[in-house]
């Protein structure tokens, strides 16, 4: 089994928008910290949203640099049944690399919380005064993102590309 690089975006915003958790890693002081999150994709942005108070709030106002992972697929595969290094999840992963961008407009938030919640449904929704202004709102403008599928067959001269997936 493979490894193999996706290039093409549409296939790698397919992974993000299919998935429903992305995990923000951060770090302060050379401490890591990474979290599962909801989220959006914006074209070249990833919109995040929690409390404005916290570890993660706190971690991110000192340091915006960050890494945002998505993964999909959890099937086991393996090459020897008997041979436990030939083991694998089946999957395709995407790695963001960004810094954050608070977000302190309040149209922009309610824009940005609409993107977020059609990331999970196809109702519109409202959003009070309130709720707009104790959100904390953040985007990850995308510097470096790249992609893989894991588990992927090997390619012999006698295996058809249908087969590969």
């Amino acid at each position: 089994m493979r490894t193999i690089f996706i290039e093409k975006r549409e296939e790698i915003d397919r992974i993000i928008r299919a998935c429903k958790t992305c995990y923000l890693g951060m770090s302060l002081n050379d401490v890591p910290y990474v979290l599962p999150m909801n989220f959006a994709l914006d074209g070249d942005v990833v919109i995040l949203h929690s409390a404005q108070s916290g570890r993660m709030w706190e971690t991110l106002l000192q340091n915006p640099k960050v890494c945002i992972n998505w993964t999909l697929g959890e099937e086991l595969a393996w090459q020897d049944v008997q041979v436990g290094c030939s083991y694998r999840v089946k999957s395709e992963s995407v790695l963001v690399e960004g810094e954050i961008e608070l977000v302190d407009d309040f149209d922009e938030k309610v824009r940005c919380m609409e993107k977020v919640m059609a990331q999970y449904s196809n109702r519109s929704f409202k959003f009070g005064a309130p709720s707009i202004r104790n959100v904390g709102v953040f985007k990850v403008a995308i510097r470096k993102i790249s992609a893989k599928k894991f588990g992927a067959k090997a390619v012999t001269p006698w295996t058809s590309s249908e087969e590969q997936a």
